[in-house]
């Protein structure tokens, strides 16, 4: 028994001869056609209505700017300066003998008087000398006055007289010298002021010309500033300065001198400045800032932080002018405060911006508003 007649299971399936196989293939035809033109029409949804074009306005808004009205105010000019006190004379006291010191009368620190005795050398020797020297004196001028005595009544001669002048004259020599001797073994204060040093001890032995003590002069106190070029025409003799010390001591001062030749390092030139210190209660070597009146001048006074820098680098402020116009005015500080600086450089009556200064420039037009803010007219 054969299998010819078993049926085909695992053949290829066939349906082109199905009757509804070539109506399906003409509808997908036909969707494809339709869908290409819908697509290539561009009506997909229905649209709106044209609208009007809108015209947008391009020209550039002015910047908002706050400004101050501002009035010129006569300011007195003062140039200020930092300086140091020194004393008005200072100077050290030798010892003009050699010896061992006997006595100190003074103490560091002490105010002297001009002359008054510091320490003393002993003297013995010397004082020995003096008392030979002046016993001498005496026995020649004895000698002199018999010579002259003899020599009137034609006695003696006139060699006579001469060798007892002259024996007469050694012997005031003599004693001059003695007593020059010692009062050098008295040490003394050469002027009036304080005693900054003393390296006196008694019992010690000094040398001649050994330095043992040194007097400060501190009245009146000298100032001294350093001045520019600039400012030197501004300055004479006498004029009064407002002297702050780093203690918080505020004094009135005078200017004494100016110096005529300036430092060749920093171009400036010396100003002494005389300060009254009684009992020299104020010691030298304090940093002191002087302020000396040297005018007036008609200013504005304004923050520092509206100050601005022009295109070459000029210091300056930016007001507003007619038109609501910005400009640019260079300016130039006269006088510095803790609380802002005078100006000049601006008309007497000026609108100075404030705030938004940096974000504009000279010839901009701008939105002046006054700093309450109310509207400001150009």
């Amino acid at each position: 028994m054969t299998n010819d007649s078993a049926p085909d299971l695992i053949g290829k399936l066939h349906f082109e001869d199905d009757s509804g196989a070539g109506r399906s293939k003409w509808v997908a035809i036909l969707l494809a056609v339709l869908l290409v033109g819908w697509m290539g029409s561009g009506y997909i949804l229905p649209s709106e209505a044209p609208q009007e074009e809108v015209v947008q306005d391009t020209a550039p808004r002015a910047v908002s700017v706050a400004v101050m009205k501002s009035q010129a105010q006569d300011v007195q000019l003062v140039l200020t300066a930092e300086g140091q006190s020194e004393p008005d004379r200072a100077t050290g006291i030798q010892s003009e003998a050699a010896g061992q010191v006997v006595s100190v009368s003074a103490a560091r620190g002490d105010l002297v008087a001009a002359g008054q005795e510091i320490g003393r050398i002993a003297a013995v020797t010397i004082e020995a000398q003096l008392l030979q020297a002046q016993t001498q004196l005496e026995q020649a001028a004895r000698d002199l006055n018999n010579a002259t005595a003899l020599q009137d009544r034609g006695v003696a001669t006139e060699d006579r007289v001469s060798i007892a002048r002259a024996a007469k004259a050694a012997a005031d020599a003599a004693v001059t010298a003695a007593q020059e001797q010692l009062e050098n073994t008295i040490m003394r204060a050469p002027f009036a002021g304080r005693l900054n040093d003393l390296t006196l001890d008694e019992g010690e032995f000094v040398d001649n010309g050994e330095v043992v003590a040194e007097v400060l002069d501190n009245d009146p106190l000298t100032v001294v500033i350093q001045v520019p070029q600039q400012a030197l025409s501004r300055i004479k003799t006498g004029q009064v300065a407002q002297v702050n010390f780093i203690t918080g001591e505020e004094r009135s001062g005078t200017v004494g001198f100016i110096g005529a030749n300036a430092d060749q390092q920093t171009r400036t030139f010396r100003v002494e400045v005389s300060v009254d210190n009684p009992d020299s209660e104020m010691p030298a070597g304090l940093s002191a800032q002087i302020a000396l009146p040297t005018g007036q001048a008609r200013g504005h006074f304004i923050s520092p932080a509206i100050l601005s820098l022009g295109t070459n680098g000029d210091l300056g402020i930016k007001t507003v002018e007619e038109g609501n116009t910005v400009a640019f005015m260079p300016i130039a500080i006269v006088r510095a405060q803790t609380d802002g600086v005078w100006v000049t450089g601006l008309p007497d009556d000026a609108q100075i911006i404030t705030v938004g200064q940096g974000f504009v420039n000279a010839g901009d037009i701008v939105d002046p508003r006054a700093v309450g803010g109310d509207q400001t007219a150009g």
